[in-house]
Parts: C-alpha cells; sequence; structure tokens
C-alpha cells in the first residue's frame, strides 16, 4: 500500500509502522504512544466565522468542515507517534439515515428519528447509495482529500452497523422487548444491515486507499492494514445470553470483514460481553470506555490484564501521573498509549524516556 507522506512529520512512516505492530501485540522499539498539543499557526488561520440557518446547516456545510480540518491539523503539534487524521462526521447514528431514516441535529451531536414503527413493515427500509447522506457523506470525503493532500489523513466516518443501526430503527426502549418478543426478525434485520454496511464500508476504503490515505478514524489509531471499531452500545441493557446469541455472531463478521480491529467495550454495564469478545479469534484489541465517574485507567487494570492474557491489545487514554501503575501492571507489547497531561515537548520527552525503560 503505497501511503501519502505527511509533509510536516519528518518520521510519519515510522509512527505508522509503530502503530501497525500494535494489532500484532508486537513492538518495533517501544508501545505506541499519541499525544498533541495546539500550536498557532499564522499560515492556516480559522475558516471565517458563519451563520448558518439552523445546527444541520452548520453539519452540512462541506466547505467549512474541510477547511476547519485543515485548520485543525496544521495548528497542533503531534507527539510521539500522533499522525494528523480528520474522519468526516454527521453524527453516530448516520449509517441508520442510509436507510430512510431523518436525523436531528444539536451543536455537539446528532441522532436518527426511528422508522421502523412495525415489523411488518421491515422490508420497506432499504439502503441506499443514492440516499441523501450517503451522497453527502461522499462529497465530504473528497473535500477533505483534496485540502488534506499532503497534510492530514481523511478518515472514515462513525459507523454503527448491527445491533446499534437496529436499535435506532426501533428506539432502545422497543428492541429491549423485541429481544423477547421478536428476536428472529432482530436477526434477520442484522444480517441485512450487516451485508449492507460491508458494501458501503468498501465503497469508502477503496476511495481512501486510492488516494494514499491511512486509514483512521474517531478512535484515533493511524495505520495502514484495513481496520475498524465493532462496538454496541445497546449491549448494555442485554444479558451475556441474549448477546451471544444475538449479536456476537454479527461482531464476529465484521471482525472476519477487516484486517485488525479494536472492540468499543462501553460502560461497566458492557462488561459482562468482556469474555465472549476475548473468544473471537479475528478480534485484535479491546478500547475499554469506563465512563466519566467511574474512576481513571489506573482503577481498571484489572480489565486491561484480563485483556492481555487474552492475547488482545488494548488502548488505553491516561494521564502522565499513571505511567507508574501502568508499567508495573502491563507488558508493552499491544499497548496503544494516548497520553494526557502534557504541558509540551519537554515534559512529553520525559516521558517517553520512561515508557523506552518500560520496554
Amino acid at each position: 500500500m503505497n501511503v501519502m507522506p505527511i509533509e510536516h512529520i519528518d518520521d510519519w512512516e515510522q509512527r505508522l509502522a509503530r502503530q501497525d505492530a500494535f494489532w500484532a501485540c508486537e513492538i518495533i522499539d517501544r508501545p505506541v504512544v499519541s499525544c498533541g498539543a495546539d500550536r498557532p499557526n499564522p499560515d492556516f488561520p480559522p475558516p471565517p466565522e458563519k451563520e448558518w440557518a439552523s445546527q444541520r446547516d452548520r453539519w452540512m456545510d462541506t466547505e467549512h468542515i474541510a477547511q476547519s480540518a485543515l485548520h485543525g491539523a496544521m495548528n497542533r503539534e503531534y507527539f510521539g507517534d500522533g499522525l494528523p487524521g480528520f474522519p468526516p462526521n454527521l453524527g453516530p447514528e448516520v449509517f441508520s439515515a442510509m436507510f430512510g431514516a431523518e436525523m436531528e441535529y444539536t451543536e455537539r451531536t446528532s441522532w436518527s428519528i426511528p422508522n421502523l414503527h412495525d415489523w411488518a413493515d421491515a422490508d420497506k427500509l432499504q439502503f441506499s447509495d443514492d440516499n441523501f447522506y450517503f451522497k453527502k457523506l461522499t462529497e465530504i470525503t473528497d473535500a477533505l482529500l483534496e485540502v488534506g493532500k499532503g497534510k492530514f489523513y481523511v478518515g472514515m466516518t462513525d459507523w454503527h452497523p448491527g445491533g446499534d443501526c437496529v436499535a435506532a430503527f426501533r428506539d432502545p426502549l422497543n428492541l429491549n422487548i423485541d429481544m423477547i418478543e421478536h428476536v428472529d426478525d432482530v436477526k434477520a434485520m442484522i444480517r441485512r444491515v450487516d451485508d449492507a454496511y460491508f458494501g458501503a464500508f468498501d465503497h469508502f476504503h477503496n476511495k481512501l486507499t486510492a488516494a494514499g490515505q491511512a486509514a483512521t478514524n474517531w478512535a484515533g489509531i493511524v495505520s495502514s492494514k484495513k481496520w475498524y471499531v465493532p462496538s454496541n452500545d445497546f449491549s448494555c441493557m442485554i444479558s451475556k445470553q441474549m448477546f451471544d446469541d444475538v449479536f456476537l455472531p454479527g461482531i464476529a463478521q465484521e471482525c472476519r470483514f477487516l484486517e485488525a480491529s479494536i472492540y468499543h467495550l462501553d460502560g461497566p454495564g458492557a462488561l459482562r460481553h468482556l469474555d465472549s469478545l476475548l473468544e473471537i479469534p479475528e478480534l485484535s484489541a479491546i478500547q475499554w470506555v469506563y465512563g466519566a465517574g467511574n474512576g481513571r485507567a489506573s482503577d481498571w487494570m484489572d480489565v486491561y490484564r484480563k485483556c492481555q492474557a487474552a492475547g488482545k491489545g488494548v488502548q488505553i487514554g491516561i494521564g502522565i501521573d499513571e505511567l507508574d501503575c501502568l508499567i508495573e501492571n502491563l507488558r508493552p507489547q499491544g499497548v496503544w498509549l494516548g497520553l494526557g497531561g502534557i504541558g509540551g515537548r519537554e515534559q512529553f520527552d520525559d516521558a517517553l524516556k520512561r515508557i523506552e525503560k518500560w520496554t
């Protein structure tokens, strides 16, 4: 794969190589360490301030999105293995909108309006690449590719296939009831959704790789591998037995579709499914998100140790004051660190020396 160089980062190839090694729980010279800090660059000012008629119009302003991405990428210093990347974003339920759902937008987020009110109407929900949201996502991707040449990698949007897509169609409350009364309908819809997802994913993956892009998305890892983030946020509402029966097969299929994968395990309510996920041979890593009010990464070392014992990598966001705890509890192989609490280059260099000794 011929990957586009990042012009302002001399060692971009080495940074990419370390992140590629992460998927196999290997290290080249040390674990992946990603960090950054704002650095004003007068050559890349922010786009002019605008007023939009609605929040939706702001989210759909392709030119403003592209210029904001360029400003963000070029007004930041990337420490360690950090590489600039920008994924187009129309909200976490945009995939469900490609089946005919409509979207509501606020300043910071969006959601789809449930559009499957009776399972008898399930066949009316059809994915279409002529859908407004699919075409808008393609338009934004093309604009980012143009302004980002040599400056940043263009990533994948926030897909949510499988159970999360069906939950968006039905509303999570109704899907909870469906898990008892319409479980066969749920399984059939998951198969339909995932078949469409694989085609949509490849449409954008092929476009990006043809433009020399390394693969990235909201999770921040940047790699030459075809990778993504399987997830099921709905899973915190159901038992392990239901999860294994209804959703686990689709998640395993997602992992087989990819060269590398990191499961987004969201919140303590989802921990009951960790054992099942760790049994997926093709799953590469776990991103454990313990959530606000549930401590810090250093409070969850038992979860990370369990992942490592199963041969999986772990992506961990930690503060610099937690480094000793991390080093005492985990192996460096298969660790991807997002390092926070860094005041600048000198403090980062000191932290990096400690991490290199860990190796």
